[in-house]
C-alpha cells in the first residue's frame, strides 16, 4: 500500500499560515460559513501549542482515558469525539493528524497552524504586528492576505485580510478549479 503524503492526500488541503495574534481563528470563523454556502463540508485541523483536555474529570470517558485507553471514541446523538493519547511531548505531524479525520464526510480541509509543513497555504499578514513575511522562505505560500497592501510585489495573489468573501472565493477557485471553471 502506498504511503499517504500531503501531496497525495485525497482531499483539497489548504492552510492559513501566520504568526500568533494575526487572526487565523477569527478569519476561519468567517470563512467556514461562506464555504459551507457553496455546499462544502469543511474539516479543520488546528494546531495548538497548549495542552488542552476538553473532557470532564469524573465522567466515564475521562475515567476510561485515565485508565489507559490509547483511543477513546465518545459517541452522542449530536457528535462523536475521538481522543487519541500520545506518548511523549513531541510536536504532532500534520499527516498523522489528517489521518484521524473521516475524509468520506468532507470536501475540503483547512489547516490552522503547522506552518512548517509542505502544503499550500495562504499567508496572513498584519502590518501592525511588525512580523516578517513568511513567503520569501516558504515556497508553499500560494497567496498573501494583508490588512495594508504590501509595498513590494511578491509575485503571488494578494487578498484583503478584511474581506473574508474574497478569501473564500480564492480558496474555492484554488481547491476546485476544475469544478469552478
Amino acid at each position: 500500500m502506498p504511503t499517504l503524503s500531503l501531496q497525495s492526500f485525497p482531499l483539497p488541503l489548504i492552510g492559513l499560515a501566520a504568526f500568533s495574534g494575526t487572526g487565523k481563528t477569527t478569519l476561519l470563523e468567517k470563512l467556514i460559513p461562506l464555504l459551507c454556502t457553496k455546499g462544502l463540508n469543511i474539516g479543520i485541523v488546528k494546531a495548538s501549542h497548549h495542552s488542552v483536555d476538553p473532557d470532564t474529570p469524573g465522567k466515564d470517558s475521562y475515567r476510561l482515558r485515565r485508565a489507559g485507553s490509547s483511543q477513546l471514541l465518545l459517541s452522542t446523538p449530536e457528535r462523536s469525539i475521538c481522543y487519541t493519547e500520545k506518548s511523549g511531548h513531541t510536536d504532532p505531524e500534520l499527516m498523522n493528524e489528517l489521518q484521524l479525520l473521516d475524509c468520506s464526510r468532507l470536501d475540503l480541509i483547512i489547516v490552522e497552524g503547522f506552518r512548517d509543513a509542505a502544503f499550500p497555504k495562504i499567508e496572513l499578514h498584519r502590518q501592525g504586528l511588525d512580523r516578517p513575511l513568511l513567503y520569501p522562505e516558504d515556497p508553499n505560500i500560494i497567496a498573501i492576505a494583508w490588512d495594508i497592501p504590501l509595498t513590494d510585489n511578491p509575485g503571488l495573489p494578494q487578498l484583503n485580510l478584511n474581506s473574508p468573501e474574497q478569501i473564500a472565493e480564492f480558496i474555492y477557485r484554488y481547491c476546485f478549479k476544475e469544478i469552478a471553471q
